[in-house]
């Protein structure tokens, strides 16, 4: 019992040790995801084995100031998504918001069937705008009834998984599919009109995860582009998708920082996606991220429909006069050299908001 417990403190004191080193290499940033699950068994082996075994001699107490040090910094990882920090995304005052949307984002998983069961979801939220990631020809054609509900949409459905489609209530102006970093990997921009004539620019990313033999330098070049677009951008911007990465990752705040986008799940809670079917590994790979001109009315995880991600829902009010109110933290010089560091070594070219010019194709919108 003895060796058993200090051979998985050492495994939970190297684990969070490692994420510290600033590597694309996969098996060092898979380990960002289970910060929450870590700090958690490493509290009940530290407590165990003082308990059963207590600290007296000397390579005790190293083993347990490492132990502690490990769920330290696990913590001040996470501990953003608690109650206990003061939100970042300030939520609206107005009681009749004008130029209030929804939008819902979902990866259906291209395998699963429950059509019906996904459609029973977006009809219960009716949201404005809907991201599907994942899905293939068969889902598309399997969801063809929102069609009628949308009036606009963006298609790209792929065998791959990384298939998406965007409908929209709103209207789409300079639509456009783009291949910004990997053959295959789509995402989408578009400028939404709203029915009072303001406009907002939309991004959807799904980059690849960490995973063997495939390391996360393409994931951060793609996010770190769009975030430097966004940032770019005349309009406010919003940027959605599954990005197969935590909230709590340096990428993830890179991109933040980067972006000038809030998070309206700091200070409120993990709203964790992945994984539907394991409770105990669940973690926040679906996101929206929102300028500040935006003002947070409600933030929901919906209900399992078969996927493994629970899709999300949020409504935004756009209140550009008030964005003031918010704080939006910036990068510092050497996450500056970071950002630009990752994207030279991909020698990724930015495109411009309005007239991208990488790996794109014109997208189709009804309307």
């Amino acid at each position: 019992m003895k060796l058993a417990l200090e051979l998985l403190g050492c495994f939970f004191i190297l684990a969070s040790l490692l994420t510290l080193v600033k590597s694309t290499n996969w098996w060092i940033r898979i380990l960002d995801f289970p910060r929450v699950q870590v700090a958690l068994l490493g509290t009940l082996v530290l407590g165990g084995y003082g308990y059963l075994f207590g600290y007296e001699l000397l390579t005790q107490k190293i083993f347990a100031g490492l132990l502690v040090l490990a769920i330290v910094n696990e913590l001040v990882h996470v501990h953003k998504f608690t109650p206990f920090v003061r939100v970042q995304a300030l939520r609206s005052r107005i009681k009749a918001p004008k130029n209030s949307f929804g939008i819902m984002i979902s990866n259906v998983r291209m395998s699963n069937t429950n059509y019906d069961r996904f459609l029973k979801v977006v009809k219960e939220n009716d949201p404005d705008l809907l991201l599907i990631n994942e899905p293939n020809q068969r889902w598309a054609d399997a969801i063809s009834e929102l069609d009628d509900r949308y009036p606009y949409c963006i298609k790209e459905p792929l065998e791959n998984t990384y298939g998406m489609m965007l409908y929209s209530k709103f209207k789409l102006i300079d639509s456009e599919v783009r291949y910004l970093v990997e053959e295959g990997i789509p995402s989408f921009y578009t400028l939404i009109e709203l029915p009072s004539g303001k406009k907002f620019d939309l991004f959807t990313v799904h980059p690849q995860p960490p995973h063997l033999h495939k390391d996360t330098d393409t994931r951060e070049a793609e996010l770190l582009t769009v975030a430097k677009m966004a940032k770019d951008s005349p309009y406010a911007s919003i940027v959605i998708g599954d990005l197969n990465d935590v909230a709590w990752s340096y990428t993830t705040n890179l991109f933040r920082k980067l972006s000038g986008l809030l998070d309206p799940r700091i200070g409120r809670g993990f709203y964790n996606t992945y994984n539907a079917f394991v409770p105990f590994f669940r973690y926040s790979l679906d996101h929206i991220f929102y300028d500040p001109a935006f003002r947070l009315i409600r933030m929901k995880r919906l209900p399992f429909f078969g996927s493994d991600h629970f899709p999300m829902f949020v409504r935004l009010n756009y209140e550009p006069l008030e964005a003031y109110e918010h704080h939006v933290p910036e990068p510092n010089q050497e996450e500056q050299e970071d950002a630009e560091e990752l994207l030279n070594n991909l020698e990724v070219d930015i495109p411009a908001t309005a007239s991208p010019n990488t790996l794109q194709k014109k997208a189709d919108g009804k309307g």
